[in-house]
């Protein structure tokens, strides 16, 4: 499951962020226990280094999120390693362009929803396999057009770290309350009844005090026998009379949007125009 000891792998992880021939460490998948890092980690060497890019989705969250609400750092929910070949189609950046500058980076809504190639399929696989179309779905008001700082990841990883020093959203959220967050959301596995409950944690610990919008990414999880996982979003965060954008390109379901966290980003969505523009700032 892992590749060696916490120490060994948070010892190696903190080397390489300090390395300043290290610009970017990219993890060949997203993993499944890293919260047994983010206590390990050398948090004072890491703040007096430069900033080096930590790019991953699903349980990379668990360190992309800290990274960027102890230290400021800017990190990037999007591709693994093993995902990279894959060519974003048309709408989408690919996770290399929004590190290369500042931007302004701007995605749309690409209306594809894909899948991995298994290797016995397509060993050099560098275009997803489209299954269907989708389309991004305002939930709340008619149009919207929002600015706010970005944070977020994984439900399932991230309802560990609420509540923590390393999931303190919502001390981020004070720290940027002059810009609100914008908080983005998806589900890997975890049936409806779970991502539920999962959400109302997040809600209670603070993560939305500051929010503007929750945009939540498309997912193959199951439903409950009495709740849709979109109808545990809302039940969840329903309440918050914030408006919801459900179905983007982020997290287990392909394509990826990479997401910076920690950037300002205005999301924007009308009968026409469905797109998020971020910046470093």
């Amino acid at each position: 499951m892992t590749a060696g000891s916490a120490a060994d792998r948070a010892a190696e992880l903190t080397a390489m962020l300090c390395d300043p021939d290290v610009r970017c460490v990219v993890p060949p998948w997203g993993g499944e226990t890293a919260i047994d890092l983010v206590d390990l980690l050398d948090w004072d060497a890491l703040a007096a280094a430069d900033p080096t890019w930590l790019v991953g989705y699903s349980d990379l969250s668990t360190l992309l999120v800290p990274l960027t609400t102890r230290l400021g750092w800017a990190t990037v929910h999007g591709d693994n390693l093993a995902d990279t070949p894959y060519e974003p189609p048309a709408g989408l950046l690919s996770w290399l362009d929004v590190v290369g500058g500042k931007g302004p980076h701007r995605q749309q809504d690409s209306g594809v929803v894909a899948d991995f190639w298994r290797f016995e399929e397509d060993p050099r696989a560098t275009r997803w396999k489209v299954t269907g179309g989708g389309r991004w779905d305002l939930c709340g008001p008619e149009t919207l057009e929002v600015t706010g700082r970005l944070i977020g990841g994984c439900v399932e990883t991230m309802c560990n770290l609420a509540g923590t020093p390393y999931g303190d959203v919502a001390a981020f959220g004070r720290e940027h309350a002059d810009d609100g967050l914008i908080v983005y959301l998806e589900a890997a596995e975890d049936e409806a009844a779970t991502i539920c409950r999962n959400l109302h944690g997040l809600r209670l610990a603070g993560w939305f005090d500051d929010a503007k919008a929750v945009i939540i990414g498309r997912t193959k999880a199951a439903a409950h026998p009495q709740l849709s996982q979109r109808e545990a979003v809302l039940d969840a965060l329903g309440r918050l009379d914030l408006p919801i954008v459900f179905d983007l390109e982020i997290g287990h379901v392909p394509p990826h949007m990479p997401l910076l966290n920690g950037a300002l980003a205005t999301l924007t969505v009308d009968d026409d125009v469905r797109e998020i523009v971020q910046h470093l700032a």
